[in-house]
């Protein structure tokens, strides 16, 4: 998921960059930054950032651009909602990339793939849930928590492959039966792990999470 220098082609690390500055600038002119005026969710996210440059910092790779590592995506959007979120990303990104872990030619493509692909995938599962799924903590913390949260880590590997693909790099066989089924098992984990935390934080600081509303799952309708 992660994509080292010099594995694209100059083109389309200039594509990338090209979408992502747009898109990073308008995402940090709309978000909500007010929410970070309480202490406690400044403190929150900024932990949050933390924590994620120290869990993408940690994996484990087959060949180059083939790694795998822990997102953590869909607990930062189901709290802060998704500007904040891909903010965030960003951020935990830009640690793991100083930290030498990843490279600065291709920050604007992981970005887009680890922050925006995991974001927009986390989104559309909380639209679908509060439209089409029943009211209720239980369908809020397993649609979202556990998968929501694997849904985004497949997306992220998905997308990865095809971009690796339709640059030439491996061949669609190979990503198919050597990288995309390690992606499967690790959904699993990051649908454990995050729903486990989004449990403890609906009920031990629901404060915390921007997308639960109390008048909405917890009260009969």
């Amino acid at each position: 998921m992660n994509l080292p220098d010099g594995l694209l082609a100059g083109a389309w690390t200039m594509a990338a960059w090209l979408f992502f500055l747009p898109v990073f600038l308008r995402v940090v002119w709309r978000s909500p930054w007010r929410q970070l005026a309480d202490p406690g969710r400044l403190n929150a996210w900024l932990g949050a950032v933390v924590v994620l440059t120290l869990l993408w910092s940690l994996k484990a790779g087959i060949k180059p651009g083939l790694s795998l590592h822990l997102l953590g995506a869909a607990v930062l959007a189901l709290c802060f909602g998704p500007g904040l979120a891909f903010v965030g990303l960003c951020m935990a990104l830009f640690g793991v990339t100083l930290n030498g872990d990843a490279g600065w030619q291709n920050y604007a493509a992981n970005a887009l793939l680890m922050g925006g692909v995991s974001v927009l995938a986390s989104r559309g599962v909380l639209h679908f849930s509060e439209r089409f799924l029943p009211r209720q903590i239980f369908v809020y913390l397993f649609a979202n928590g556990f998968f929501g949260a694997a849904l985004s880590i497949i997306a992220v590997g998905v997308a990865a492959s095809a971009v690796l693909v339709a640059a030439g790099e491996y061949s669609a066989d190979y990503i198919a039966g050597e990288y995309l089924p390690y992606i499967g098992l690790l959904a699993f984990s990051e649908a454990w792990l995050s729903g486990m935390a989004m449990t403890l934080f609906v009920i031990y600081r629901p404060q915390w999470v921007a997308t639960f509303d109390d008048s909405r799952y917890l009260t009969d309708r």
